[in-house]
């Protein structure tokens, strides 16, 4: 690929995206994702506004309805770095993180990365491995950096981990960890499509899988300018405060609420949306199209596996002042 894909994210004196450049990108990498996925597109949408604001996915429904091919067809329409890891119960932590090998010529040890080094990571049914690989992302996907044997190393920028997690099968699979899972800015559910996408999803595959000659329409640089851009958006203090109070109606309502983690999750997100929808401040309607996907699995109650009517809940009744 050529630079034209850098190019075309205009920047301005401060060297900052344009908010309208960002969410060129964002359409741009929408419509080459529909080349391939049908019926999908506010979860495309989900996807590019967690990479944008420097966030990672965690995709879960049941076996064959696209999880795999849409993270696939996320990372082929950005010309970066792309690794995915099948987790299967023996995998092991440096299977993913990488390992320090001796080299009987220099007789030194050197280090051989594993596949957390990409600028994006597609970890496939990754419930199917124990706690203890599953945990080798933890480092990764919070700091940004690996260490193995007393060495850090910084994954490369941007860095994006897309999960998957079967539904199905819960006696064969390992219950993600409650840090693992907060770490995830948004959590996400495919549904079966509909008659009329189903049909055309068919034919779109009857011949040559569209994957193999989609081409990319970004590339890193474009990423990671934009998410210097989505950095920038203003989130004014009455917009902070009503954040604070909806995480405060979820830990009086649940049994573990959202934490400041979650909180700050959610603004950044909410950033982002605002960015793809050429705005260069958030609004409250940001946090309420954002805060079902990034607040609902890190609740816990005692009635429901997850918290989305618990946030529902709290964006019906705390109001926007």
């Amino acid at each position: 690929m050529t630079d034209a894909h850098s190019r075309e994210v205009e920047t301005g004196a401060d060297g900052e995206v344009a908010v309208d450049s960002v969410a060129d990108l964002a359409e741009r990498i929408v419509a080459n994702v529909e080349e391939v996925i049908v019926g999908q597109h506010d979860a495309i949408e989900h996807i590019l506004i967690a990479m944008l604001a420097g966030g990672h996915l965690l995709l879960e429904d049941v076996p064959g309805v696209g999880k795999t091919m849409l993270a696939r067809a996320v990372s082929t329409s950005i010309d970066c770095s792309f690794k995915r890891v099948q987790f299967t119960p023996d995998l092991m932590p440096s299977d993913v993180t990488g390992v320090n090998v001796f080299n009987q010529k220099t007789r030194e040890f050197e280090f051989q990365p594993g596949p957390v080094f990409a600028n994006v990571v597609l970890g496939d049914e990754i419930n199917r491995a124990p706690p203890k690989t599953q945990a080798a992302l933890l480092e990764a996907m919070e700091e940004e950096t690996v260490t193995v044997d007393g060495d850090t190393r910084a994954v490369p920028d941007p860095f994006t981990v897309i999960a998957t997690q079967n539904d199905v099968e819960p006696n064969r699979t390992y219950e993600l960890p409650m840090a693992e899972v907060d770490r995830f800015m948004k959590k996400l559910r495919l549904g079966y499509p509909d008659a009329a996408d189903e049909t055309e999803l068919y034919g779109r595959v009857a011949g040559k899988h569209p994957i193999e000659s989609l081409d990319p329409v970004a590339d890193a640089a474009a990423v990671r300018a934009a998410r210097r851009s989505v950095s920038e958006v203003e989130v004014r203090e009455p917009v902070r405060s009503y954040v604070t109070r909806l995480a405060g109606y979820t830990r009086e309502h649940a049994n573990l609420g959202v934490s400041p983690r979650g909180g700050i999750a959610l603004v950044r997100a909410a950033q982002a949306r605002a960015a793809v929808e050429r705005r260069s401040y958030v609004l409250p309607d940001d946090v309420q199209a954002e805060a079902p996907s990034v607040w609902a699995h890190r609740i816990r109650t005692g009635d429901a596996p997850n918290g989305r009517g618990l946030v529902d809940r709290a964006l019906d009744a705390v109001p926007v002042e």
